[in-house]
């Protein structure tokens, strides 16, 4: 028992931050449809000092997986939740995740 619950808790810890299903490439069409308008570039239009620029989402903290899906999930004024309103499935929240972790370590 004892070793069971250590690899519970690593896999619990490393799965908080991996999306193992997600899709960079599917991603990345999912933003330019959906994020693009105040996103371009990584910018972000409604309020500059939150871009997501890998600077700023780690100041932000919404520089994990879990975090971006959160955001992107649930919305923060003004931008929409766009998982409660049923515009984005959870796949493509997380495809959008992994696209903009990986675009935002590449600077953009």
């Amino acid at each position: 028992m004892k070793k069971f619950i250590p690899g519970i808790a690593l896999l619990f810890l490393t799965a908080s931050n991996i999306s193992f299903a997600a899709d960079t490439a599917k991603g990345e069409v999912v933003f330019t449809s959906n994020c693009a308008g105040c996103h371009a570039g990584g910018k972000n239009f409604m309020s500059p000092h939150k871009s997501l620029s890998k600077e700023d989402l780690e100041k932000n903290q919404v520089n994990t997986t879990a975090a971006i899906i959160n955001q992107v999930t649930n919305g923060k004024s003004p931008m929409p939740g766009f998982g409660k309103l049923g515009i984005l499935s959870a796949t493509d929240i997380e495809n959008v995740a992994a696209y903009v972790l990986k675009k935002s370590a590449a600077g953009w």
